[in-house]
């Protein structure tokens, strides 16, 4: 089937420059890269892969909750004048 169709999209050039770093080493140009994507689209009847959110593991979470535990005062948090002085409290935790 001839390609008679054009397709303007906009995208963020960082974004860009880093998925075309990628689809070179696959070898394949972000034109081909496109065209693919929207053949599974039609074949799958869909995105060809699961969209969702991120879920946090349990060690994010916890740190997430304790930030915001520190914010509303519930937990009293350090505070340094200095990068010494946090590198002081730093080096006295690891021998303990």
């Amino acid at each position: 089937m001839a390609k008679t169709e054009t397709l303007h999209v906009r995208v963020d050039p960082i974004t860009k420059q880093y998925a075309d770093e990628i689809l070179v080493t696959l070898g394949l140009s972000t034109s081909e890269a496109i065209n693919l994507f929207l053949h599974q689209v039609v074949l799958r009847g869909g995105l060809p892969f699961s969209v969702t959110l991120p879920v946090p593991n349990e060690e994010t979470l916890a740190a997430m909750q304790e930030a915001r535990d520190i914010s509303a005062g519930k937990i009293e948090s350090k505070a340094y004048h200095s990068v010494k002085e946090l590198m002081e409290d730093l080096l006295d935790d690891a021998d303990d």
